[in-house]
């Protein structure tokens, strides 16, 4: 038997294993929540990185905790800079709503394990991690060290990895497992726009309009309680009737009127999967007479995710087209707060963005964060071929290199890309409810991972 063969037989044997330790992480509900000592991302994410360190150690691995941000271990020996990183995050996005399972039951149904986390990225996380299992346990040499990081504010900034890089050695290359396959070696540009104004006193009078946690997110549901007069109610379910939006009304005694507008909620990078609640909700308020701000945001935004009306739509030959997702809204007598998160192209410059949103939205402040630039690994690469070597001996499926408007850890890599586990026939599942991983591609994901570091850190 030669060592790929053991390596097939060792990874199918800890199945059961493995199972047990994905329902154990997500159980989890590691959202991001207020700091606390040891705990900077909350106690939750807390609670989930002392579960995965403990399972790193009792797997027999040499581990760390810096501080509550992130932790490693390691296979092997070798020196830091030059060790093969896996970047995996263990935070989550809140859980949302239209879920048919418990968001942390970890569920399973059909061969497939639903849970917050399972697809996006402790299912991930765990596959990589028991990869490095299999090699140590059929005593495979390497010629460097592989090293698997394990971050806690991926969907919120990535702040762990800057703490991460000031405390400890970031090898220069790897890959993370956190976007699909075959090999993402583009990630566009991520730019964060808040944008201020008044609520205005004229037209139809609403009262809050509060929808939105993370900008990164394409909200599933929103809701506005607005006043009216006595048929408000009905006009309300005429006018969404007319735009074709589903939404819940009911009619208070005090006079007012909440209004729920119903979409299909998704990752940001990936918009065109998904119906933005905030959109249509904007668009009906727009119906039934609303002025200033959230007219502005109805004409300008709406439930255009390419950015049209704000004057940013832009395409290039190499990482495809701008998104703009409306992702958090505030509403009420203190004004109007929105945040757009986009991702832009490689030839495209963040400075025009800002200044096109800026024009198009006259009488809003706008506020620009620090932008994420483009990220690019050359499809020639050793790293990249010897990913996409694993893969197709894996699956015998098309190598070939993509481009994507998400954002991952492979960014805060030298030469980093993305790697899986989501597979090209997969539906998208980040961010969404009734997110899944199945045990099939649970297994499949060690193999492929499995192989991929025998390819870059195996001795010849």
């Amino acid at each position: 038997m030669n060592n790929m063969e053991q390596l097939d037989r060792i990874i199918l044997s800890l199945k059961d294993e493995m199972i047990a330790t994905l329902e154990k992480w997500i159980h989890i509900p590691s959202v991001k929540s207020e700091p606390a000592e040891g705990a900077p991302f909350g106690a939750e994410i807390r609670r989930m990185l002392d579960v995965a360190v403990d399972d790193c150690r009792r797997l027999g691995f040499d581990t760390k905790d810096f501080d509550g941000y992130a932790a490693q271990a390691d296979l092997g020996e070798g020196d830091d800079l030059d060790a093969l990183g896996i970047l995996a995050h263990l935070d989550v996005v809140p859980e949302g709503d239209g879920w048919r399972y418990p968001p942390y039951g970890a569920v399973i149904e059909d061969g497939k394990m639903y849970g917050r986390g399972t697809n996006d990225d402790k299912g991930p996380a765990l596959a990589a991690l028991y990869a490095m299992k299999a090699i140590q346990m059929a005593g495979i040499p390497l010629n460097r060290k592989v090293r698997l990081i394990l971050g806690c504010d991926e969907e919120s900034g990535s702040a762990c990895m800057e703490h991460y890089k000031q405390v400890a050695v970031m090898p220069r290359r790897g890959f993370s497992p956190d976007a699909t396959y075959p090999v993402i070696n583009i990630e566009k540009g991520i730019l964060r726009i808040r944008l201020h104004s008044f609520l205005s006193d004229t037209g139809l009078r609403v009262v809050s309009f509060n929808t939105g946690l993370r900008p990164n997110v394409v909200p599933g549901k929103a809701s506005a309680l607005i006043v009216g007069d006595a048929d408000m109610a009905a006009r309300a379910k005429e006018a969404a009737e007319r735009l074709g939006i589903p939404v819940e009304v009911k009619a208070n005694e005090d006079g007012t009127v909440e209004l729920t507008a119903i979409g299909v909620n998704g990752h940001a990078a990936f918009p065109e999967n998904a119906r933005n609640a905030i959109g249509e909700m904007l668009l009906l308020l727009r119906e039934l007479g609303a002025q200033g701000a959230l007219r502005a945001l109805a004409d300008k935004v709406g439930m255009e995710y390419e950015g049209q009306s704000l004057l940013i739509s832009v395409r290039d030959g190499i990482s495809g087209n701008l998104t703009c997702n409306l992702g958090i809204i505030r509403a009420d007598k203190n004004g109007v707060s929105a945040t757009l998160d986009i991702r832009y192209p490689v030839m495209t410059n963040a400075a025009m963005i800002v200044k096109n949103v800026a024009a198009s939205l006259p009488g809003f402040t706008v506020e620009a964060g620090e932008p994420s630039e483009p990220h690019y690994v050359p499809e020639s690469s050793e790293l990249v071929q010897g990913l996409l070597d694993a893969y197709c001996e894996v699956t015998g499926k098309e190598r070939k290199c993509l481009a994507i408007g998400g954002g991952t850890y492979a960014r805060q890599l030298e030469e980093g890309v993305a790697f899986g586990a989501s597979f090209p026939e997969d539906e998208e599942l980040a961010h969404q409810a009734n997110e899944y991983i199945s045990v099939e591609d649970l297994l499949k994901n060690v193999k492929i991972f499995a192989y991929a570091i025998v390819k870059l850190a195996g001795k010849a």
